[in-house]
């Protein structure tokens, strides 16, 4: 039985035993949907991904680490997200939905075990890795499940709802490490409430489950092992690029700079504000929380944009915003210089992510899923090399200045790719 086989077979026959579906009613609401779908990212990205960055300065204290663990624990934690992009470009269509409930599950899982104190160094390593590996696994089929559940005409509006659930997440994250700070809590209490507030998204995916997985399935034994899932993988990936596979790599190639040009801030900005603000109790997390409120509101502004110019047209914009951000904190020093920052950074990189996915599964629509995996995967790269690259140029002042440059520079390096993807798209334009 293979990998893909197992799980429909295993999972599947859990929730015939459970039979939830006679208590927990099908939700088929397009609106309803989406926020679900905002609620989703919320839990594996807000706080399966980026709660690390709000209780980072906490964590440090109170672990005692320094700036180059603090730098590997987030890397690992993008090297899951690689995989986790990985194991969903493997998941076949059908299974799709299920992938994601156990990927939401695997997130709210790595969220609560944080709320253990005195965990061996080592421990954090494995569940970052597997909290990445559930982020990825949520960000790719969480986005191809809920968007494909809209029609054509509302899916252009309701997909800037489903992707502000990544700001709606910082915002709750810097809300929450705020509050319990505040009370004097620390880092493990802020972990278990993330983790508790998360467990109904499991009921409300559920709620919105394919009709067929209520009955039993009867095909389980006709699919595929993983040695033909391959095959059929590699045959989906020449149709899926097949005739415009140039205009792919150089989107994907700007999308690793994507993501390792954010990166920096999304990791190391209240840790950066804690340094320069030491006499402003919980600047950083202020901070924090303008990178969310900026992604939560920004992002349907950017969706309105694209259908006025264009989505490739607000991506090159937006890239060029970001990198200017970057430079911001090395031309304006302090408090101002990382709010613009802040500000910058929420604005755009939640739009970037949105229209690069929206623009490459549109390359070819029937091959969503492994379309945005392959360029989960490549911002997944750009994510990992980025805080080694920072800690890396950080030196023994642990200054961020250099890791801020090599990021913009990255940026305008994407930008120049994004343009010359355009270019591409026009010659296989006019040719078709």
């Amino acid at each position: 039985m293979g990998l893909f086989q197992a799980l429909d077979h295993n999972v599947g026959l859990a929730m015939l035993k459970i039979s939830p579906s006679r208590f927990i009613p099908s939700i088929t609401n397009e609106t309803v949907i989406a926020w679900i779908g905002l609620y989703c990212l919320a839990v594996v990205m807000g706080y399966g991904r980026f709660l690390f960055t709000a209780t980072l300065p906490d964590i440090m204290s109170v672990l005692s680490l320094s700036t180059t663990i603090a730098g590997w624990l987030a890397s690992v934690n993008y090297m899951g997200y690689f995989i986790g992009s990985l194991i969903a470009m493997f998941v076949p269509h059908r299974l799709t939905w299920r992938a994601l409930m156990l990927g939401t599950l695997l997130s709210i899982v790595t969220t609560l075990f944080l709320f253990v104190s005195n965990l061996p160094l080592s421990l954090w390593y494995i569940i970052r890795l597997f909290a990445g590996i559930a982020s990825g696994i949520g960000m790719i089929l969480g986005s191809s499940f809920i968007i494909q559940s809209f029609s054509s005409h509302k899916r252009s509006l309701l997909s800037t709802v489903h992707y502000a659930g990544i700001g709606v997440g910082i915002s709750a994250s810097a809300i929450l490490t705020w509050w319990l700070l505040s009370l004097d809590l620390h880092f493990y209490s802020i972990w278990l409430i993330a983790g508790l507030s998360s467990l109904p998204l499991l009921v409300l995916l559920y709620a919105i489950r394919p009709d067929r997985y209520s009955q039993n399935d009867t095909a389980i034994n006709q699919q595929p092992s993983i040695k033909q899932t391959y095959v059929n993988f590699k045959r989906s990936l020449y149709e899926a690029m097949v005739g415009q596979s140039r205009a792919v790599l150089l989107l994907s190639l700007s999308y690793v700079l994507a993501g390792f040009g954010y990166i920096t801030s999304a990791t190391f900005l209240p840790v950066m504000a804690v340094q320069q603000l030491p006499t402003q109790t919980h600047a950083g997390l202020l901070i924090w929380l303008v990178v969310g409120v900026f992604a939560m509101l920004s992002n349907p502004l950017w969706g309105a944009l694209a259908k006025r110019i264009g989505e490739t047209k607000t991506l090159i914009g937006l890239t060029l915003l970001q990198a200017l951000g970057m430079f911001v904190p090395l031309w304006i020093a302090g408090a101002l210089g990382l709010y613009v920052n802040a500000a910058i950074l929420g604005a755009t990189f939640v739009g970037i992510v949105s229209m690069t996915l929206n623009i490459i599964k549109n390359i070819n629509p029937a091959y969503s899923n492994l379309l945005i995996g392959l360029a989960t995967l490549a911002y997944a790269v750009g994510q990992f090399l980025g805080p080694l690259v920072t800690v890396a140029l950080a030196g023994a002042k642990d200054s961020f200045n250099g890791g801020l440059l090599v990021a913009g520079i990255g940026l305008i390096i994407g930008f120049i790719l994004i343009l010359g993807f355009s270019q591409q798209m026009k010659q296989v334009s006019q040719r078709s």
